[in-house]
């Protein structure tokens, strides 16, 4: 009870009157000293007293918490009645009034004030602040200013402003906004003398050991200090001491360097490791000035999501060897697609020069991979430039491959299949290729009338995060283009090519010999037409090579394992004369049963759309950068069931 009289008889009153009637109450003590019975789920009847104890608690404790404004959750009042009752409905959110830079707008009650800012545009710098990570605080950057209206005198009504909102008494200091959720009646101001001056003071702190390593820096061109130090620096140093040295260079895993003078010890990379991909391996040692970030003694940073680190870094103090002294990013056009080494189908950003892929980054898309990739799909780009890519169509003649023209190696593969029935031929096609390049695929085995049809399976690479198990893009593309399982009849295939049965197979995609085709009988056929990508053992005993575009070099839509219909789009030219698939298969079909009027990708896609029920009402440019949900598959993704757990219990903004 010492508690209830530093704050006033009536809250011992009430206090006790909960008590008799059987309520154990939490007390968190602010403004008066009043919670004990705040009804906010952290009250509940003793059961242990009966019924009866319920029915005191309504009369009494219950009607004078109401009095104060405390309202009750609906977990409260299902716990107070015996009988079962339905799941409540999901309350409405309350809103309160804010004013920001002397405007007021409204705001679900809870958000953070930095997001709040962010909303209507008033941009608040930061560096520790990440929404898809806790917030610590620690970089001091979002500072704003902050107040609230003053409690009046009793028996005063509060002073109103113009808009008839009660007035604001600013606060004589800063606060920041990262880790400050806005309140009713709040005012925050972005702009003025004191955030401005919190700002420049912050940035001087953090540029006075900070190396003049901009020329060579990766992070050069896209670093927040670089931007921060114009916006709101000094303008030039004052710092005439000699500056602390740390470590450069440093190997902290496979696929990461450190440069510890960089590290503005914002904690963005060790959040990271710790709460996103559970290898808490990052940590900081020393303090004050020689305060430097490092691995734990005898670990390394080599999860599979490491790289993730890298983007995340406002500085260059993490550095990706992969792209480490590639490219100046101001040199390099940016193109929104998607990544192809999983069935995730995770958002990304390709980013080239020329024809050249330097890297891709993900993209931020809360229904697939919220900000996050793996480093296995983000690396997974080098082929696209490598120097084994098929560069023009080829024909067999006397055991040797000859480089030939489009329409000669059409005819060639054309003329090949025309002297073959139907029961003869297999298409082997590519859960890889896009639900355009299946679409033609399922033209192609009505023209050629081919009776075995299938796709190459791949499995087996889930993880708890990100990585799906099927390896392909676009399995369920084939589900709903072709109308068959991936692998369903590979067995049966290979049988009957052994056999004899088939004598000619056409390649669409895939290494058929990497996939486990026989290749001794995949050598005896009649007729092998292949389309790829690279020289491979398949498109070495193919009697016709046609090279084809990869997926940064194309424009098309897939279907990713959570049943989202998602878009690629071209980021580079292919090689040589290497072409889309679509085009060549169009051209195929062409040969082989004269008109077929698609002109475009987009002319395929309404094709589709119009013979395939999933696709009704849509068109390719309709999809979107963020895609949209087509089927439904039952897939969740781990990685996004965890952010939702950790966004409602406020851990992140989300």
């Amino acid at each position: 009870m010492a508690h209830f009289q530093n704050h006033g008889c009536m809250a011992g009153t009430r206090y006790r009157a909960a008590r008799r009637a059987g309520v154990d109450c939490e007390m968190l003590p602010f403004g008066l000293g009043v919670s004990s019975f705040r009804a906010q789920g952290r009250i509940s009847p003793r059961p242990e007293l009966g019924s009866g104890a319920c029915e005191i608690f309504h009369k009494i404790a219950l009607p004078a918490s109401l009095a104060l404004g405390y309202s009750p959750s609906p977990i409260f009042f299902s716990s107070m009645s015996a009988a079962p009752s339905a799941p409540a409905a999901k309350p409405p959110v309350d809103m309160v009034n804010v004013q920001i830079n002397g405007t007021w707008h409204q705001f679900p009650k809870g958000t953070r004030m930095i997001e709040a800012c962010r909303q209507v545009e008033a941009l608040v710098p930061h560096y520790c602040y990440h929404p898809k990570l806790s917030s610590p605080g620690n970089c001091r950057m979002c500072l704003v200013e902050m107040g609230m209206p003053p409690r009046p005198a009793p028996g005063t009504e509060p002073e109103k402003d113009e808009h008839g909102f009660a007035k604001i008494g600013w606060m004589p200091r800063a606060v920041i906004a990262c880790a400050n959720t806005v309140a009713e009646g709040m005012g925050i101001r972005t702009e003025g003398k004191l955030t401005e001056e919190c700002r420049r003071g912050v940035m001087e702190f953090l540029l006075a050991n900070h190396p003049l390593d901009c020329p060579i820096c990766d992070q050069a061109g896209e670093c927040r200090l670089q931007e921060f130090s114009v916006e709101h620096g000094q303008g030039e140093s004052r710092f005439r001491e000699d500056k602390t040295k740390k470590p450069k260079n440093v190997d902290i895993g496979p696929r990461i360097r450190l440069d510890d003078e960089r590290c503005i010890m914002c904690s963005r990379c060790i959040r990271f490791t710790a709460e996103i991909a559970d290898d808490p391996v990052l940590g900081f040692t020393e303090r004050g000035t020689h305060t430097t970030l490092t691995v734990h003694p005898g670990k390394r940073l080599e999860n599979n999501y490491s790289l993730n680190t890298v983007d995340i870094c406002p500085v260059g103090a993490l550095t990706s060897n992969d792209f480490r002294f590639q490219q100046r990013v101001w040199f390099m056009k940016e193109t929104n697609s998607l990544c192809t080494k999983c069935g995730r189908g995770c958002n990304t950003e390709i980013s080239a020069r020329g024809d050249t892929v330097y890297r891709q980054t993900p993209r931020e898309n809360n229904d697939v991979n919220s900000t996050w990739m793996c480093d296995q799909g983000r690396l997974d780009f080098h082929f696209i430039n490598s120097e084994y890519r098929l560069t023009d169509p080829m024909v067999k003649t006397g055991g040797r491959h000859e480089v030939t023209t489009w329409k000669k190696a059409i005819l060639a593969a054309a003329e090949g299949l025309r002297g073959l029935n139907g029961d003869e031929i297999a298409i082997v096609c590519s859960a890889r290729m896009t639900n355009e390049e299946l679409y033609m695929v399922k033209q192609l085995v009505a023209a050629t009338k081919a009776k075995f049809v299938d796709a190459v399976a791949r499995t087996g690479g889930a993880d708890n995060y990100l990585r799906a198990d099927d390896l392909n893009p676009n399995s369920n593309g084939v589900r709903q283009v072709l109308g068959f399982e991936p692998g369903a009849r590979f067995d049966e295939i290979n049988r009957a090519i052994r056999s004899g049965l088939i004598k000619g197979v056409i390649a669409l995609g895939e290494n058929l010999v990497k996939a486990g085709y026989d290749a001794e009988a995949l050598g005896k056929l009649k007729v092998l037409i292949s389309t790829h990508i690279l020289a491979n053992p398949t498109a070495e005993l193919s009697s016709v090579v046609l090279p084809a575009a990869s997926y940064a070099e194309k424009r098309g839509s897939m279907i990713n394992v959570t049943g989202r219909l998602q878009r690629l789009n071209k980021a580079v030219n292919s090689p040589g004369h290497a072409r889309d698939d679509w085009e060549i298969l169009r051209d195929l079909v062409l040969e082989l049963t004269g008109s077929n009027g698609l002109h475009s990708v987009d002319d395929v896609f309404k094709r589709l759309a119009a013979e395939v029920t999933a696709f009704q009402g849509l068109t390719l440019s309709r999809i979107g950068d963020l895609g949209l949900p087509l089927i439904e598959t039952n897939e969740v993704v781990p990685i996004l069931e965890r952010e939702k757990e950790r966004k409602a219990k406020g851990i992140i903004v989300g």
